[in-house]
């Protein structure tokens, strides 16, 4: 069961680590390049382009292939995945073990959690609706909210902003290097899921705790506790 005085709310990374959407992504990527002629990446490559939001998902895919796009291009490119990815967004993904249990356990223990994600919003809800999770979200940040996208830090204190907390009163569960050093520039602890869209170990991301299956997630809070960030939202 949460601490009933610390964290005073949780936050969850949404692709890898709530979700395992990589599937889904890796679909819509294959569609997208070929409508423009383009072969199709394996799910291992697609995987390990997951990060830092459809844009970046975009070069990186291009650079795969050995080019370049200029910003005009690459925005037609992004229009047109989200235009594919989107209405197709819960077709193969699935949640991570534990994800039910972790977030309504810490709900029913009293504890606010929420979404922060580079994905955008509208993809995000739908998905959150899809599994039964969106009733249970007191906030939900996407990509597109404003802030710079992970690894800055942004999305996460303005998700605490909205929530009336200090950073260091929440804890960040992710699954990549982005999540933390977000959740450390944001003064937050963080939580890492091993299995997620990463090619570094678990162990070597940094994180303050690391489990398996995320409803291990709030047998950690003590550990967390006695070392969390004491800077705030700001």
């Amino acid at each position: 069961m949460a601490d009933t005085a610390w964290p005073k709310a949780v936050l969850f990374d949404l692709d890898g680590t709530l979700v395992d959407s990589a599937p889904d992504i890796h679909a819509a990527l294959n569609e997208t390049l070929a409508s423009y002629g383009e072969p199709p990446f394996t799910l291992e490559a697609v995987t390990r382009m997951v990060g830092r939001g459809v844009p970046t998902l975009i070069d990186r895919a291009y650079e795969g292939l050995g080019k370049t796009l200029d910003p005009a291009e690459r925005d037609r490119v992004v229009t047109r995945f989200l235009a594919i990815y989107e209405p197709r967004a819960t077709e193969l993904t699935t949640l991570t073990a534990g994800a039910s249990e972790a977030t309504r356990a810490l709900v029913d223990a009293g504890t606010p959690i929420g979404v922060v994600t580079n994905k955008p919003e509208a993809a995000t809800r739908e998905i959150l609706t899809h599994f039964g999770l969106s009733d249970l979200m007191q906030v939900v940040v996407g990509g597109d909210a404003g802030p710079p996208k992970k690894p800055e830090p942004g999305l996460l204190l303005l998700a605490c902003e909205r929530l009336g907390l200090d950073a260091g009163d929440v804890v960040f569960v992710g699954d990549s290097e982005n999540d933390v050093a977000a959740a450390q520039a944001a003064g937050m602890a963080v939580v890492v899921l091993r299995g997620g869209y990463t090619s570094i170990a678990a162990e070597d991301l940094g994180a303050g705790a690391v489990v398996d299956r995320l409803d291990a997630v709030p047998s950690v809070f003590a550990a967390l506790r006695a070392d969390a960030p004491g800077s705030g939202c700001r």
